[in-house]
């Protein structure tokens, strides 16, 4: 296919990554990745996902799209944000997250939004 063309992918027919409560499916287009994350009742980032990672918090930059529910994100310095529908979120590495309430915190995110992160440190 080249890069050209236009691609599709429905997220609903791709497989889960589950870690604890925490649920991910990944599309993979041209150079982009897409994946939709779902934070469950009770689910945290570092309860469901640090042992797998092997950090003592989250290292990746997220840049996403709320669809549902809240998240709260902790930075390392303690700094702390809600984010809910329709609420687009640009997260630098160093941080923990979880989902506030009973209905959980969905989002997309765009993985080509954290090359803003990786230019920051050349």
């Amino acid at each position: 296919m080249s890069l050209t063309s236009m691609q599709k992918l429905s997220l609903d027919s791709l497989p889960l990554d589950k870690h604890g409560k925490i649920v991910k499916q990944t599309a993979e287009l041209h150079g982009v990745t897409v994946t939709r994350v779902s934070f469950n009742p009770g689910a945290k980032w570092s309860v469901d996902l640090k042992d797998y990672a092997g950090t003592s918090s989250c290292e990746l930059p997220h840049v996403a799209l709320m669809l549902q529910g809240t998240l709260a994100v902790q930075m390392d310095d303690g700094s702390e944000e809600r984010y809910s529908r329709n609420d687009i979120m640009m997260l630098p590495p160093g941080h923990d997250a979880w989902c506030v309430g009973d209905e959980p915190a969905v989002f997309v995110e765009f993985s080509r939004g954290g090359d803003y992160y990786s230019d920051q440190k050349k």
